[in-house]
Protein backbone atom coordinates (compact mmCIF):
# COMPACT_ATOMS: atom_id res chain seq x y z
CA UNK A 1 0.00 0.00 0.00
CA UNK A 2 0.99 3.60 -0.57
CA UNK A 3 1.63 6.06 2.20
CA UNK A 4 -0.83 8.94 1.77
CA UNK A 5 1.83 11.45 2.77
CA UNK A 6 4.25 10.09 0.16
CA UNK A 7 1.66 10.46 -2.59
CA UNK A 8 0.99 14.04 -1.55
CA UNK A 9 4.66 14.95 -1.25
CA UNK A 10 5.38 13.61 -4.73
CA UNK A 11 2.55 15.55 -6.41
CA UNK A 12 2.58 19.37 -6.13
CA UNK A 13 -0.93 19.70 -7.54
CA UNK A 14 -3.38 16.79 -7.12
CA UNK A 15 -6.16 19.41 -7.07
CA UNK A 16 -9.01 18.26 -4.83
CA UNK A 17 -8.90 14.90 -3.10
CA UNK A 18 -11.04 12.42 -1.17
CA UNK A 19 -9.86 9.66 1.18
CA UNK A 20 -12.23 7.08 2.65
CA UNK A 21 -11.22 4.13 4.80
CA UNK A 22 -10.74 2.72 8.29
CA UNK A 23 -8.30 3.60 11.04
CA UNK A 24 -5.56 1.25 12.25
CA UNK A 25 -7.59 0.07 15.27
CA UNK A 26 -10.54 -0.86 13.08
CA UNK A 27 -12.88 1.17 15.29
CA UNK A 28 -13.28 4.28 13.17
CA UNK A 29 -14.26 5.18 9.63
CA UNK A 30 -11.91 7.82 8.23
CA UNK A 31 -12.84 10.65 5.87
CA UNK A 32 -10.51 13.27 4.40
CA UNK A 33 -11.23 15.98 1.86
CA UNK A 34 -8.84 18.69 0.68
CA UNK A 35 -8.72 21.50 -1.84
CA UNK A 36 -5.72 23.11 -3.51
CA UNK A 37 -5.52 26.16 -5.76
CA UNK A 38 -3.25 27.91 -8.23
CA UNK A 39 -5.21 31.15 -8.84
CA UNK A 40 -5.95 33.89 -6.32
CA UNK A 41 -9.67 33.13 -6.66
CA UNK A 42 -9.17 29.43 -5.89
CA UNK A 43 -6.90 30.16 -2.96
CA UNK A 44 -9.32 32.69 -1.47
CA UNK A 45 -11.32 29.99 0.31
CA UNK A 46 -11.76 28.40 3.71
CA UNK A 47 -13.73 25.45 5.10
CA UNK A 48 -16.34 26.30 7.71
CA UNK A 49 -18.55 23.85 9.65
CA UNK A 50 -22.29 23.54 9.05
CA UNK A 51 -25.02 21.58 10.82
CA UNK A 52 -24.53 18.58 8.55
CA UNK A 53 -20.90 18.91 7.41
CA UNK A 54 -18.81 21.71 5.94
CA UNK A 55 -18.98 24.36 3.25
CA UNK A 56 -16.47 26.44 1.33
CA UNK A 57 -16.55 30.20 1.83
CA UNK A 58 -14.55 33.14 0.56
CA UNK A 59 -11.84 34.16 3.00
CA UNK A 60 -11.99 37.71 1.65
CA UNK A 61 -15.37 38.28 -0.08
CA UNK A 62 -14.07 41.47 -1.73
CA UNK A 63 -11.56 39.40 -3.72
CA UNK A 64 -14.01 36.73 -4.91
CA UNK A 65 -14.31 37.10 -8.67
CA UNK A 66 -16.29 33.97 -9.61
CA UNK A 67 -18.02 31.78 -7.02
CA UNK A 68 -19.16 29.14 -9.52
CA UNK A 69 -17.44 25.75 -9.09
CA UNK A 70 -15.57 26.81 -5.94
CA UNK A 71 -18.32 27.62 -3.42
CA UNK A 72 -20.26 24.50 -2.39
CA UNK A 73 -20.90 21.96 0.40
CA UNK A 74 -18.13 19.33 0.18
CA UNK A 75 -19.47 17.20 3.05
CA UNK A 76 -23.08 16.51 4.06
CA UNK A 77 -24.37 13.93 6.53
CA UNK A 78 -27.52 11.93 5.75
CA UNK A 79 -28.57 9.93 8.80
CA UNK A 80 -25.41 8.04 9.69
CA UNK A 81 -24.18 8.10 6.10
CA UNK A 82 -21.89 10.76 4.69
CA UNK A 83 -21.54 12.29 1.22
CA UNK A 84 -18.26 13.96 0.22
CA UNK A 85 -17.57 15.54 -3.18
CA UNK A 86 -15.61 18.29 -4.91
CA UNK A 87 -18.66 20.27 -6.05
CA UNK A 88 -22.36 20.91 -5.91
CA UNK A 89 -23.03 17.27 -6.79
CA UNK A 90 -22.99 16.79 -3.01
CA UNK A 91 -26.49 18.23 -3.01
CA UNK A 92 -27.54 16.14 -6.01
CA UNK A 93 -26.48 12.94 -4.26
CA UNK A 94 -28.16 13.97 -1.01
CA UNK A 95 -31.43 14.79 -2.80
CA UNK A 96 -31.45 11.48 -4.72
CA UNK A 97 -30.76 9.48 -1.57
CA UNK A 98 -33.56 11.22 0.31
CA UNK A 99 -35.86 10.23 -2.58
CA UNK A 100 -34.86 6.58 -2.16
CA UNK A 101 -32.61 6.59 -5.22
CA UNK A 102 -28.93 5.63 -5.43
CA UNK A 103 -25.48 7.17 -5.53
CA UNK A 104 -25.03 5.90 -9.09
CA UNK A 105 -28.40 7.26 -10.25
CA UNK A 106 -27.50 10.68 -8.86
CA UNK A 107 -24.17 10.86 -10.66
CA UNK A 108 -25.59 9.62 -13.94
CA UNK A 109 -27.46 12.92 -13.97
CA UNK A 110 -24.21 14.94 -13.72
CA UNK A 111 -21.07 15.43 -15.77
CA UNK A 112 -17.57 16.92 -15.36
CA UNK A 113 -17.07 20.61 -14.64
CA UNK A 114 -17.48 23.05 -17.57
CA UNK A 115 -14.09 24.70 -17.03
CA UNK A 116 -12.48 24.29 -20.46
CA UNK A 117 -9.81 23.31 -21.28
CA UNK A 118 -9.32 21.41 -17.99
CA UNK A 119 -12.80 19.89 -17.72
CA UNK A 120 -12.09 19.15 -14.08
CA UNK A 121 -13.43 15.74 -13.01
CA UNK A 122 -16.17 15.51 -10.44
CA UNK A 123 -15.06 13.14 -7.68
CA UNK A 124 -17.56 11.84 -5.14
CA UNK A 125 -17.76 9.45 -2.21
CA UNK A 126 -20.52 7.89 -0.11
CA UNK A 127 -19.67 6.38 3.26
CA UNK A 128 -22.20 3.93 4.73
CA UNK A 129 -22.75 3.49 8.49
CA UNK A 130 -21.03 0.08 8.45
CA UNK A 131 -17.82 1.56 7.03
CA UNK A 132 -18.27 0.33 3.46
CA UNK A 133 -18.10 3.03 0.82
CA UNK A 134 -18.39 4.01 -2.82
CA UNK A 135 -16.25 6.34 -4.92
CA UNK A 136 -16.83 7.83 -8.34
CA UNK A 137 -15.15 10.03 -10.91
CA UNK A 138 -16.86 11.74 -13.85
CA UNK A 139 -14.36 12.99 -16.43
CA UNK A 140 -14.11 13.96 -20.07
CA UNK A 141 -12.91 11.44 -22.60
CA UNK A 142 -9.40 12.76 -23.24
CA UNK A 143 -10.53 16.38 -23.12
CA UNK A 144 -13.56 15.85 -25.35
CA UNK A 145 -16.32 18.11 -23.95
CA UNK A 146 -19.01 16.03 -25.64
CA UNK A 147 -18.18 12.73 -23.95
CA UNK A 148 -18.37 12.01 -20.21
CA UNK A 149 -16.81 8.86 -18.80
CA UNK A 150 -18.42 7.77 -15.52
CA UNK A 151 -16.52 5.37 -13.23
CA UNK A 152 -17.91 3.83 -10.04
CA UNK A 153 -16.07 1.83 -7.36
CA UNK A 154 -17.62 -0.07 -4.46
CA UNK A 155 -15.66 -1.22 -1.41
CA UNK A 156 -16.79 -3.37 1.49
CA UNK A 157 -15.55 -2.59 5.00
CA UNK A 158 -11.78 -2.21 4.51
CA UNK A 159 -9.15 -3.87 6.66
CA UNK A 160 -7.93 -1.82 9.63
CA UNK A 161 -5.50 0.86 8.50
CA UNK A 162 -6.57 0.77 4.84
CA UNK A 163 -8.27 3.35 2.64
CA UNK A 164 -8.71 4.60 -0.90
CA UNK A 165 -7.58 7.95 -2.30
CA UNK A 166 -8.94 9.67 -5.41
CA UNK A 167 -8.13 13.17 -6.65
CA UNK A 168 -8.91 15.38 -9.62
CA UNK A 169 -5.54 15.77 -11.36
CA UNK A 170 -2.56 13.54 -12.09
CA UNK A 171 -0.38 16.57 -11.41
CA UNK A 172 0.26 20.11 -12.57
CA UNK A 173 -0.01 21.07 -16.23
CA UNK A 174 -1.79 23.21 -18.80
CA UNK A 175 -4.37 21.89 -19.36
CA UNK A 176 -4.47 19.96 -16.12
CA UNK A 177 -4.34 16.19 -16.70
CA UNK A 178 -7.28 14.29 -15.18
CA UNK A 179 -6.79 11.54 -12.60
CA UNK A 180 -6.30 8.13 -14.17
CA UNK A 181 -6.92 4.59 -12.94
CA UNK A 182 -8.56 3.12 -9.86
CA UNK A 183 -8.52 5.04 -6.55
CA UNK A 184 -5.14 4.55 -4.86
CA UNK A 185 -4.91 2.07 -1.99
CA UNK A 186 -3.37 3.87 0.99
CA UNK A 187 -2.33 3.15 4.57
CA UNK A 188 -4.20 5.00 7.31
CA UNK A 189 -1.91 4.53 10.28
CA UNK A 190 -2.80 7.69 12.20
CA UNK A 191 -4.06 7.19 15.78
CA UNK A 192 -6.59 10.05 15.64
CA UNK A 193 -8.03 12.81 13.47
CA UNK A 194 -5.65 15.45 14.81
CA UNK A 195 -2.57 13.41 13.91
CA UNK A 196 -3.89 12.61 10.44
CA UNK A 197 -4.69 16.28 9.84
CA UNK A 198 -1.21 17.36 10.96
CA UNK A 199 0.62 14.78 8.83
CA UNK A 200 -1.58 15.28 5.77
CA UNK A 201 -1.47 19.07 5.88
CA UNK A 202 2.31 19.11 6.20
CA UNK A 203 2.66 16.72 3.25
CA UNK A 204 0.67 19.00 0.93
CA UNK A 205 2.44 21.53 -1.29
CA UNK A 206 2.90 24.69 0.79
CA UNK A 207 2.15 27.08 -2.08
CA UNK A 208 -0.94 25.30 -3.41
CA UNK A 209 -2.68 23.91 -0.31
CA UNK A 210 -5.90 25.71 0.66
CA UNK A 211 -8.04 23.69 3.10
CA UNK A 212 -8.27 20.23 4.67
CA UNK A 213 -11.09 18.40 6.48
CA UNK A 214 -10.67 15.19 8.52
CA UNK A 215 -13.39 13.22 10.28
CA UNK A 216 -13.08 10.06 12.40
CA UNK A 217 -16.45 8.32 12.96
CA UNK A 218 -16.86 5.59 15.57
CA UNK A 219 -18.40 2.67 13.71
CA UNK A 220 -20.41 1.43 16.69
CA UNK A 221 -22.14 4.55 17.92
CA UNK A 222 -21.62 7.13 15.13
CA UNK A 223 -19.86 9.70 17.31
CA UNK A 224 -17.20 11.63 15.46
CA UNK A 225 -14.31 14.08 15.69
CA UNK A 226 -13.63 16.74 13.04
CA UNK A 227 -10.48 18.71 12.28
CA UNK A 228 -10.34 21.59 9.80
CA UNK A 229 -7.18 23.30 8.55
CA UNK A 230 -7.13 26.43 6.37
CA UNK A 231 -4.16 28.22 4.82
CA UNK A 232 -5.22 31.44 6.54
CA UNK A 233 -5.39 29.95 10.04
CA UNK A 234 -3.14 31.65 12.56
Amino acid sequence: MNQLTNLLQSNPYPGRGIVLGRDATGSYAVIAYFIMGRSENSRNRIFTPTEDGIQTQAYDPSKMTDPSLIIYHPVRQIGRGLVVTNGDQTDTIRDFLLEGKTFVEALRSRTFEPDAPNYTPRISGLLSPDGSFQLSILKSNGGNPNCCCRYFYQYSLPAPGEGRFIHTYQGDGDPLPSFMGEPRRVQLIYPDAETMAYETWNAMNLENRVSLFIRYIHLKDGTFCDVIKNRYDN
